[in-house]
């Protein structure tokens, strides 16, 4: 548990029970496997016993490894410490990399941070040092890179508190972005549950050329699916396509499964994840790899006829794939290079960019920056440096070190680079720009994986596209979105016109091997009984937590519609990053952030509604809740499609939960903030007729009745009561099983947990 390293003893024991529980799926399912359910199966709590119907059944797995960065795991340390356990009960580690904000470049920032957040560094090393957990300082890399080089390994299952938890799908791992509460239970000993998840196949065949990279896979996926299309599905990517991608070239894909909404995204193991493992000082695993391959790919008969085994399966031919930008506000519009200049005069985008940034947990390997560097190099070549802010976040010591030794670095500040923390920075809203004022419409092109509105500095009206590094680095020097990188010159500072070339090809592993980063890591106290945990009784970043109360037993009844969300209601829009990560630790605080983003359906405007007690327009949607609670009065919100899409932020269900949110109502929900409600004790319903939705009124109270017979399976019965005295009664579906139902009478989930360990 303590290693900096996923141990081979570790592993072997693992690989064991793997091979036993296999036996026991394939004589219950008497067919073939593919290698996600292998890996699913194989991590039952109750291989003889489970329920095993996709789609319906809800899985008690154990997970072998829990992973946590600095602004979710605040909270979910929180929980554990009401959890009554003297140490986690499985390998865990706490990343600290969210909270560096990007200013002036590596050292200043991480210098900054330290000192503003302090007293939150203290707390989570202290605790981590009291639990037995691995905790990685400020500067030592972003989770999903530092997970890949020193935890993943293949055929393995791991929980993150981060969305892009599933980069770890690159290294052969189910890996999944979860709740903290989710986390607490799995670090408390319990099994983590989740809905068994349907199958996506994507058959990848020929291989990737010229300017196209891994990132145009994903981006193309992401047209393909939409930002809902994988919604409680594991992506499997399989076919000859897979060996002609590095290991760090599918974890780039397997990162923005989460932009699909999948549960996980996994490769199988092949010769290029053994070669990344050797790179990466981690032979033994290597060979234990081998020695169980079969249990670590689909079995045969699965890679021969994909169809049969897949409920939906999608074929890419990489050989014909082209380079892909997608955006701005939404990971899912996509579309070829060739078209970007057709798109920025029919949408009118703006055609200057004002900034191009590359790295992050997406695309900040060692062949991603070699690609990029080749780009600086024809520049450098023609006298040219970027005409705008160019940033570059690595996305770990070891990568930042090696590229430094290497050259690569070199070659991005020879044009302009400045080089960032390797902390997530721009990517999350922590980003403070100058040259931008809030409002400012402008556009900015990344190598990063979301791009919701206000994400990267929390300006609305910064219109954020996405590509892979090369091609950021392309349009960067361009200066300009209407432009085609394969095809149209740029000007040197001598007035000759050039073109660019596609980038050469670039090793995933450098020649002289890594730079490791031992110093970023602290192992825990053998024994952590005596150490103090640090939480000040005045501090305005941290606060301990009071349980929620338990249901008291009786129907919700004419309770307000604090809001109705327009369109695309995120967990950005529902609790706020940026400036807010500062109140991770402090419920209370950061609930003055909820529903902020959110837009008012009645009105257009973000943030603000109708206080309905006192008829009182545009207050702040927390203030109102606040308001309500006081008078001891819970509320509602309405959601429209595939509400809760985005970041894992468990404070997007626990803000709500606090500030007096009875249940959540939507025509449809993402997976993680519809787990998230229901562990904080927030029923999640689901409109049974959608076009319910465009009833709702401003003035509106909603009633649930029958909660005393609240059961899996059957519908809520609920009643609208206009503001003009009419009514309407309507059913509302959920997907509580018995056990969640639990959580909901119990006040939470964590309430349960608590009582278990008394």
């Amino acid at each position: 548990m303590k290693s900096i390293d996923t141990t081979p003893e570790f592993v072997a024991a693992i690989y064991g029970g793997m091979e036993q529980r296999l036996t026991i799926a394939r004589r219950r399912l008497a067919r073939p496997l593919s290698f996600a359910e292998k890996i699913l199966l194989c991590h039952l709590d109750d291989p003889e016993g489970q329920e095993l119907v996709p789609g319906q059944s809800y899985l008690l797995l154990r997970p072998d490894r829990v992973a946590m960065q600095d602004a979710t795991a605040q909270m979910a340390l929180l929980q554990f410490m009401c959890a009554g356990r003297k140490a986690t009960a499985v390998p865990t580690t706490v990343h600290c990399d969210h909270l560096i904000q990007a200013r002036v470049g590596a050292l200043t920032d991480i210098g900054n941070a330290q000192a503003e957040n302090e007293e939150v560094y203290d707390f989570l090393r202290t605790v981590s040092n009291k639990y037995g957990i691995g905790f990685w300082k400020p500067g030592a890399g972003i989770i999903h890179q530092v997970v890949l080089e020193n935890y993943a390994f293949p055929g393995g299952l791991m929980i993150g508190t981060d969305s892009h938890t599933p980069n770890a799908g690159g290294l052969g791992m189910i890996a999944s972005g979860v709740g903290g509460a989710d986390a607490v239970d799995v670090m408390a000993g319990f099994p983590w549950e989740v809905l068994y998840p349907k199958r996506t196949g994507v058959l990848l065949t020929g291989a990737l050329s010229g300017w196209t990279s891994p990132k145009d896979v994903i981006l193309k996926l992401c047209q393909i699916l939409t930002t809902k299309g994988g919604t409680n599905r594991v992506v499997e990517f399989i076919g000859p396509g897979v060996q002609n991608l590095s290991c760090t070239g599918k974890a780039t894909i397997t990162n923005m499964g989460a932009e699909l909404g999948a549960t996980a995204s996994v490769f199988p193991f092949d010769d290029r994840m053994d070669a990344y493992l050797h790179g990466t000082r981690r032979a033994a695993l290597a060979d234990l790899a081998q020695q169980h391959r079969a249990l670590l790919t689909a079995d045969p008969e699965v890679a021969a006829d994909p169809r049969k085994y897949f409920d939906t399966l999608i074929e890419i031919d990489l050989s014909t794939l082209e380079p892909h930008i997608v955006g701005p506000h939404t990971p899912d519009l996509a579309r070829p290079v060739s078209q970007m200049a057709a798109d920025v005069a029919r949408s009118g985008y703006p055609v200057r960019l004002s900034s191009a940034l590359i790295g992050s947990c997406t695309n900040s390997s060692y062949e991603d920056i070699s690609r990029a560097a080749d780009i600086a190099e024809q520049a450098r070549a023609h006298g040219m440096k970027m005409p705008i802010p160019f940033l570059v976040s690595p996305g770990s010591e070891q990568i930042h070190a090696t590229i430094q030794r290497d050259g690569q670095m070199a070659s991005l500040e020879a044009v302009g680079a400045t080089v960032l923390a390797n902390a997530c920075g721009p990517c999350i809203g922590q980003w403070k720009r100058d040259e931008i004022k809030d409002g400012d419409q402008n556009a900015i092109i990344t190598s990063f994986n979301r791009n919701f509105r206000g994400r990267n500095d929390g300006n609305p009206e910064t219109l954020a596209f996405i590509g892979s590094p090369e091609v950021v680095m392309a349009y960067g020097l361009s200066g300009r979105l209407d432009w085609n990188p394969l095809t149209d010159p740029l000007t040197a500072p001598d007035g000759t016109t050039w073109t660019l070339t596609p980038p050469r090809p670039a090793p995933d592993l450098p020649p002289a091997g890594f730079v490791r980063d031992a110093p970023g890591y602290l192992a825990p106290a053998d024994d952590g009984g005596t150490i103090a945990v640090a939480v000040a009784a005045n501090s305005s970043r941290l606060q301990l937590l009071t349980p929620f109360a338990a249901w008291d037993g009786q129907d919700f009844i004419e309770l307000p519609v604090l809001l109705k969300a327009k369109g695309k209601c995120t967990t950005d829009h529902i609790s706020m990053a940026g400036k807010w990560l500062r109140y991770r630790g402090h419920l209370d605080k950061i609930s003055d952030n909820m529903f902020l983003g959110a837009v008012n359906a009645f009105t257009g405007e973000p943030g603000k509604g109708l206080h309905q007690l006192t008829g009182e327009r545009g207050q702040a949607f927390p203030a109102i809740a606040r308001d309500y609670r006081a008078r001891g009065l819970r509320w509602v919100a309405i959601g429209d499609e595939n509400y809760g899409e985005g970041s894992s932020r468990e404070h997007a269900a626990m803000s709500p939960r606090h500030l007096g949110a009875a249940a959540i109502i939507t025509r449809s929900f993402a997976r993680i903030h519809e787990a998230n409600l229901k562990k904080q004790g927030v029923l999640p319903l689901t409109f049974a007729d959608p076009s319910v939705y465009d009833r709702v009124q401003e003035t509106d109270r909603v009633s649930l009745l029958g909660l005393a017979r609240l059961v899996p399976g059957q519908p809520v019965t609920a009643r609208l009561r206009h503001g003009d005295g009419t009514s309407e009664t309507f059913e509302l579906r959920h997907t509580l099983n018995a056990e969640q139902i639990d959580w909901f009478k119990a006040g939470a989930a964590l309430n349960l947990l608590a009582a278990k360990a008394t």
